[in-house]
């Protein structure tokens, strides 16, 4: 029978038997990257851009695999970091909150235990799904815990390959410019890290003020009394229908093309360590074949999310339903449909968000040269899929690849590790399922590659290192510790 009361009580009793695991199992590594400079510059050895929970677990995989010299940057202020309490407008997690997520292995890292030391065992026991904002509180927790070197209120504006193979990141920090030189660079910048939020055509003739995408700051109360019109069924769709309603809106429309909502999450049904750790060397075929079906069954919004729109009797649900035409009439849009006319106040487009690198002018002088999978994987026939084939085609440690080899050899030094990564390595770059075993296999592939750039400063070590094992009085030789008689019988 298990002890329920085994586990420590509090934070405090927490983090001291997180340090203790980390001592038993001698974590962080000692640091070993020789450490450079540049012009009297300090180089550092990886940057990572994005703060969220990919960056911080990127972080914490570097740190504990040695390499010390690294920083995490984000725009944001501390505890704003990622979609969690900005635009993520569900109440709870849709992931099951028993998920290890970022801890890295490490049981005192995880979710669970950090909510049961606040809370205790039966609240844990009782809790449906995290609150996103106890886990955007986690976060900060695991980030503090781990000493990572988070700098909040740095804005990338570009990467700059230089000449002598590094790499400039040209940054703001409260109106003050900054450039720092890095060896590596880590892009965890989260679903719209290579491009921004999709926003089909139609919306081109209308008036800003009159629309948002789910991922926009959108003032809620000044929705109230408003008629509301949502285009699409996804998560984020409803969770932005729902706080809507509850906001006050007087009517609410949600237009889905689907003839009803999608009811089974095909991916999460066949999750495993298999596809973990095998869908990247799946042949490129069998990968595109994976996506685009799973892609084509669509994920269902979470159940508690339907049921908190449909509870209000003025939401209105719209199947078979695809925008045939979007106008504005005087202070209203009118929505059209095959079906019917629906005049609303306010649009809110929930479609997701595309890959698109014109839209990211920090990797401008990069864009050119990096290779999308259209680029060299013709479209099996009858899979044709815009998303897939603008996904980058990356290395085995998410490292972009180029074009055309040897026009930018410096694209090997930045690593994709935000969401367009999945074709190339599964779904372990923008969930929380499998988000540990992506950062380790990041990490370990820039570790191997920094020990291999500095080859001639580890080999100068290796000659160089002349500590003894044996002080030279452990034993003597036979032959010189021949006895006197036998000494004297020789002569």
């Amino acid at each position: 029978m298990s002890n329920l009361s085994a586990f420590p009580e509090g934070l405090d009793a927490l983090e001291a038997r997180l340090r203790q695991d980390l001592a038993w199992l001698e974590l962080p590594a000692k640091p070993w990257v020789p450490a450079r400079t540049v012009g009297g510059k300090d180089v550092v050895d990886v940057v990572v851009i994005g703060g969220g929970m990919a960056g911080l677990v990127a972080s914490g995989m570097l740190k504990r695999l040695g390499v010390a010299n690294h920083v995490v940057l984000d725009r944001a202020s501390v505890g704003q970091e990622g979609p969690w309490v900005t635009f993520a407008r569900m109440r709870t997690l849709r992931s099951p909150k028993q998920l290890t997520g970022p801890a890295m292995g490490l049981p005192a890292l995880t979710f669970r235990a950090y909510y049961e030391a606040l809370h205790g065992r039966e609240a844990w026991v009782a809790l449906d799904r995290a609150p996103r904002e106890t886990w955007m509180d986690y976060l900060v927790w695991y980030r503090k815990v781990l000493e990572l070197p988070v700098r909040n209120g740095v804005s990338v504006d570009a990467v700059i390959p230089r000449d002598d193979g590094m790499l400039d990141i040209v940054c703001s920090e409260d109106g003050r410019k900054e450039t720092i030189i890095a060896r590596r660079v880590v892009l965890a910048t989260g679903r719209d890290g290579l491009g921004g939020p999709f926003v089909p055509d139609i919306a081109d003739n209308i008036d800003r003020k009159f629309w948002a995408h789910t991922a926009d700051e959108i003032d809620f109360s000044a929705l109230a009394g408003k008629r509301v019109g949502v285009i699409g069924a996804g998560a984020s769709a409803m969770d932005n229908a729902a706080t809507a309603l509850e906001a006050g809106a007087v009517r609410l429309d949600m237009f889905v093309r689907r003839k009803e909502l999608p009811r089974i999450n095909k991916f999460t049904g066949i999750g495993s360590q298999g596809v973990v750790h095998g869908f990247a060397g799946l042949p490129d075929e069998w990968k595109w074949r994976f996506l685009d079906y799973a892609m084509g069954q669509q994920t269902p919004p979470p159940r508690p999310s339907v049921l908190r729109v449909s509870s209000f009797d003025q939401a209105h649900l719209h199947l078979e339903s695809p925008i045939t035409s979007l106008k504005q009439e005087d202070d209203e849009i009118v929505v059209t449909t095959p079906k019917d006319r629906y005049p609303i106040d306010f649009l809110i487009f929930g479609t997701g968000f595309k890959v698109d690198l014109s839209e990211r002018p920090e990797l401008a002088a990069f864009e050119p040269h990096i290779r999308l999978w259209r680029d060299r994987f013709p479209t099996p026939a009858g899979m044709d899929n815009a998303e897939l084939e603008g996904s980058p085609d990356l290395g085995d440690a998410f490292q972009f690849l180029e074009k055309v080899p040897g026009a930018c050899p410096a694209l090997a030094k930045i690593h994709c590790f935000n969401f367009p990564a999945t074709l190339s390595h599964g779904k372990l770059t923008g969930d929380i399922p499998a988000i540990s075993e992506g950062a380790d296999r990041l990490a370990r592939g820039i570790v191997r590659s920094l020990f291999v750039a500095d080859r001639e400063k580890h080999f100068e070590n290796l000659q160089a290192f002349d500590t003894p094992e044996l002080l030279g009085d452990e034993w003597s030789d036979a032959e010189s510790e021949v006895p006197a008689e036998l000494s004297s019988e020789r002569n």
